[in-house]
């Protein structure tokens, strides 16, 4: 292969060795046109032959003023480059970070099922997973929400979502970028400190790394990397003792068989089961409020939840109403 990069022996590694991807497989890369997407396209495109995978990109246009050329770029690009294209464009521009999220992965999963692709490829990196995990601190998150930017999850029916650089730095695929002469769309929208990604990109990290750490990045992804493996261990077995103290026909628990649980254990089985049985999910005040009553007098019960549901203590039991 021409040009066979430092990036493409690690990347090959990382998809041998994790077991991302499939030979064979119709794959949908995500393209925004910055960096870090035309790098993976790049990389995907290179490596296509070991693999025979069928690629098309995707490009969701928010209506945002600085996606304005974003799409009609990154059409050009997979056209000069023989892969297929998907456009969604919005007819409501999303309002900040999390409706946007939510928007792109819903129309990303819409253009696989079109496409006929059982994974979405996208681009993010070592350094969003790092910007994730402080993101997430910040807010108060638990492990849960420390470890949430993982290399693989369900985006819809028959179709997952992989992130298969998250083991490369931004500055990385930046240099990637330059060295092939890839031409980089710049999304303002990237450098609007009126969102917290981009003051934690621009202020948070750089002075952590010129303060603390220089491989600060590089460590927090490792610290996410960790603790996925504890919170997927974590789950399971509070899955279990969920398994033991839930009623079999009623939304309860039985409170003398949760009792014999750890608490990190309490916490996650609770969590589990208001998230099945409510209408919302559940958050640390709600959980906090149902592991109280674990040890309660009889009787006693919470305020309403959202949605209007209560815990209350029939012993041995806690029933949701």
């Amino acid at each position: 292969m021409e040009n066979y990069s430092p990036l493409h022996q690690r990347l090959q590694h990382t998809l041998e060795a994790r077991r991302l991807l499939l030979r064979g497989q119709s794959l949908l890369v995500a393209v925004s046109g910055g960096q870090d997407s035309l790098c993976l396209l790049r990389l995907l495109l290179d490596l296509q032959p070991a693999w025979d995978w069928r690629l098309a990109v995707a490009h969701c246009d928010h209506g945002w003023p600085g996606d304005q050329g974003a799409a009609e770029q990154v059409h050009n690009l997979a056209q000069d480059w023989g892969v297929p294209f998907y456009l969604r464009s919005a007819s409501l521009s999303p309002r900040g970070e999390a409706q946007a999220r939510a928007w792109r992965y819903q129309m990303l999963g819409e253009m696989a099922q079109e496409a006929g692709s059982s994974a979405v490829l996208t681009g993010h990196t070592q350094s969003d997973r790092a910007e994730t995990l402080l993101h997430n601190l910040v807010r108060g998150s638990g492990a849960d929400g420390l470890q949430s930017l993982g290399w693989r999850r369900p985006l819809c029916a028959r179709v997952e979502l992989v992130r298969p650089l998250l083991g490369i730095s931004r500055s990385e695929t930046g240099e990637f970028c330059q060295a092939h002469s890839l031409q980089v769309w710049q999304d303002i929208n990237n450098l609007d400190r009126a969102y917290r990604r981009p003051r934690i990109r621009q202020d948070l990290l750089p002075y952590l790394k010129q303060h603390l750490n220089p491989q600060v990045e590089r460590h927090l992804a490792q610290t996410a990397e960790l603790l996925q493996a504890d919170v997927q261990c974590l789950e399971a077995l509070a899955a279990e003792w969920l398994a033991k103290a839930e009623h079999p026909e009623r939304a309860g628990l039985n409170r003398t068989t949760l009792q014999a649980a750890p608490l990190a254990l309490q916490r996650r089985a609770i969590r589990q089961f208001l998230k099945s049985h409510s209408r919302r999910s559940p958050d640390f005040e709600h959980i906090e409020k149902c592991l109280a009553l674990l040890s309660s007098p009889n009787r006693s019960s919470t305020d309403p939840f959202p949605g209007g549901q209560r815990a209350v203590v029939e012993h041995p039991w806690i029933w949701l109403v």
